[in-house]
Parts: C-alpha cells; structure tokens; sequence
C-alpha cells in the first residue's frame, strides 16, 4: 500500500475514535429515558428497571461506551428500538437512498461549479463574471430547506411538472425514469449552495494560475485560448479545486437530513430524525458515526486525488 494513503488511514483512526466519544456523550446528556420511550403506556417502574437491564443501560456510561464500542468494531451496531432489526441493515439500507441524491447532488454541483467558475475567470469584469457572481451570490443566500419548499409549492403543486415528494411513486413502475422524476427537485435543491462555493473558489484559483508564466508562455506559443484555459490553466487550478469539492462532499452528505425531511426521502436523513423522535439511542448513535466515517473517507479520497495531482503534498 501507498504510504502516504497508509498514513491518512492510520490517522483516521483517532478521529472516528473522537466522533463516537461526541456522538455517545452527547445521546446520555439527551433529557428522558429511553426505556420509558419505549414502553410507553406499559412503562411502569418494574418494566423500566428490567427493560433498562436488558439493554444495559443500568451500567455506568463509560462502561456502556467501551461495550458499544467494541460490539460495533467486530460490526454489531445493536438493535433498533423502535425497528425491532439490526441497526447496521437498517443504516445500509437508507443508506442507497441517501447515496443516490448526495451523489446526484455532488456530480451536480461539482460540474456546475466548476464550469461557472472556469468561465467567470475567463471573462473577468464582463457581463458573464457579473451575471455568474450575482447567481452565485443569490443561490449561497438561499436555504436549501427553503428553496426546497419553493420548489414544491411552485413545480409540484402550481405547476405539476414533478412529484412533491417520496423516491418513487405509489402507483406505477419503478424505473429509471420514475427515479429521475422524483429526484430532481432535492437533487437540485441539496446542490445549490454548494454550487455557490465550488464556482467562487473555483473562480479564484483559476484567477491565480491565469496570471502563471507558463499560461503566458503558452499563449505565446500560440495555444488556442480555450486550450490554455481548459487544458492547462483548469489542471493547475484543480489541485486547489479538489479540497473544496471534497469539503463540499461532507457538506451535501450532511445536508441530505434537512432535505430528506423536506421532500420525504426515504434516506438516512430522514431515518435520524424519526430515530431521535422515538428516542432510539443505538439507530441515532450508529447512523452518525456511519456519517461520520464516511466524511473521513470522502477527505482520505480527496487528499489521495491531491497528492497524485500535487506529488509535493506527500512530503
């Protein structure tokens, strides 16, 4: 294995080890008794002692933490509550949903971004880095949640041109078209703001390497000027690009609750927060630690991608 890849692996490893203290820590300070949670009307006091036993939630905290650690480092998460199954299916399962409209989402506003970016450089004080910047400006001002419902109210309800909401329909086949349909509205929403950011930042490192000696060295050679600003100048610019999409990466993965919420999509989002309604500490604590590690990997991705393109980031 590569060391430097070897190297983010290895450092990883304290900061999942920090995230599942927080995201412990955190659910015990949560007011009410899960156990009372659970048995509701029948939750007398004999009932909540022995629920209470069963699920070992009479031991001491640090002693509950080190069990649910090392049950969930030989891969049992536990078992929800309120689902009755496993948590680790559970979360894999919502998980698909949440990889489809995250992913959407990322491939959106990474080509979006850039492209806006890109071409904003290239026209420096002109009309299209006036318009583009104004766009920008406007989409990062906007609450994703609140474009969301816009959207509904106008394209779902008004209009009728998409589903207001669901992954598939109630009726009808479940193809890739029907997919598409009820995806593009929170695909669309989820992406705004990081479009936003990538297009800024996008736009300032394309402005630092126009302004390289070897830009002007290659327009003296007499390279077309959309082969310097897409071949040369954009392939410098990415080493800096990179980080930013994979910040922006976390930041539309963690961005999908809201807008699972929103648009009723049958993702991890939307599974945490019912999770942390019913008081289901083992579905909460295994759904954000599995977001969690995920944001990890998603920057080891990112740092792997820089090295390759920057060898100078491995020393």
């Amino acid at each position: 294995m590569n060391p430097y890849i070897l190297k983010r692996l290895i450092s990883a490893v304290p900061v999942l080890l920090g995230i599942s203290v927080i995201v412990f820590a955190i659910m015990a300070l949560i007011p009410g008794d899960p156990a009372t949670a659970i048995l509701g009307s029948y939750a007398t006091p004999e009932n909540v002692a022995a629920l209470n036993e069963d699920l070992g939630l009479d031991k001491p905290l640090v002693q509950q933490y080190f069990i649910w650690l090392g049950n969930m480092l030989q891969g049992d998460f536990g078992r929800s509550f309120a689902l009755n199954r496993p948590v680790l299916d559970e979360v894999l399962e919502r998980f698909n949903a949440t990889l489809i409209l995250a992913g959407t989402s990322f491939v959106l506003c990474s080509i979006l971004g850039i492209i806006a970016g890109v071409v904003s450089a290239a026209n420096q004080y002109g009309w299209a880095d006036k318009a583009i910047t104004f766009v920008v400006l406007l989409g990062i001002s906007i609450p994703s949640f609140f474009l969301g419902m816009m959207m509904i109210l106008t394209f779902a309800v008004n209009l009728r041109w998409f589903p207001a909401s669901g992954m598939w329909p109630i009726y009808g086949s479940r193809d890739i078209w029907a997919l598409i349909d009820h995806l593009a509205m929170p695909a669309l929403a989820l992406s705004v703001v990081a479009t936003g950011v990538i297009a800024r930042l996008s736009r300032s490192a394309m402005l630092e390497v126009l302004r390289q000696d070897f830009i002007r060295t290659a327009r003296a050679k007499g390279v077309h000027e959309r082969g310097v600003i897409w071949r040369h100048a954009l392939r410098a610019a990415m080493v800096s690009i990179i980080p930013v999409l994979g910040v922006q990466a976390g930041f539309v993965l963690s961005g999908a609750v809201y807008i699972e919420v929103v648009f009723q999509w049958p993702g991890l989002g939307r599974m945490l927060v019912d999770a942390i309604l019913r008081r289901d500490i083992l579905l909460v604590q295994g759904g954000v630690v599995f977001v969690a590690a995920c944001y990890v990997f998603f920057n080891i991705v990112v740092d792997v991608a820089q090295s390759y393109l920057d060898p100078r980031i491995k020393t």
